[in-house]
């Protein structure tokens, strides 16, 4: 059962140059249990996140120019990141992570159900791609999205307001 600690309201800010090292952290929190099966040293570990998180940025900066970098925030920690894209028909997921120790404290409930209630107002899906894998997938389909399309590794899921 996820703990919520929302007593302290939940913000964004904006992604600034500063924040490189914290995204990176993030990033690499992310990909831990999966490196962690590998066996590399851990300086291998660091390069292969430092390059899969940059050029994960290039893409979501090439392919979602209009798109809204955020750090999620609560009572001045960094807790995570919140990339979203908003087009004509649909308000687009691009990215939400958290801190491990940030997780399971109800921030990205709170946030997910802001973008529900966004998405619903302006009679828009909202959307996130998962991989097939990823434990977050309960927690997306517990908040009422639904696979709408496989492909390899990746799931679009699409929560519809109606």
């Amino acid at each position: 059962m996820e703990q919520t600690d929302i007593q302290v309201p939940v913000e964004l800010r904006e992604v600034t140059a500063a924040d490189g090292a914290f995204l990176l952290e993030v990033y690499a929190s992310t990909r831990a249990e999966e490196l962690a099966q590998t066996g590399w040293p851990d300086e291998l570990k660091a390069e292969f996140c430092r390059m899969q998180f940059e050029a994960q940025d290039a893409h979501y900066r090439t392919y979602y120019p209009n798109a809204r970098f955020t750090v999620i925030v609560r009572g001045g920690e960094q807790m995570g990141r919140l990339y979203v894209d908003r087009w004509e028909k649909e308000i687009r997921v691009m990215d939400i992570a958290l801190l491990p120790s940030c997780r399971g404290r109800g921030a990205g409930t709170f946030l997910l159900k802001e973008l529900q209630t966004e998405a619903r107002d302006a009679g828009k899906v909202l959307s996130i791609h998962v991989e097939r894998f990823n434990p977050a997938l309960l927690w997306y389909q517990r908040l009422g999205f639904q696979v709408v399309e496989e492909k390899n590794v990746y799931l679009l899921l699409n929560w519809n307001p109606s």
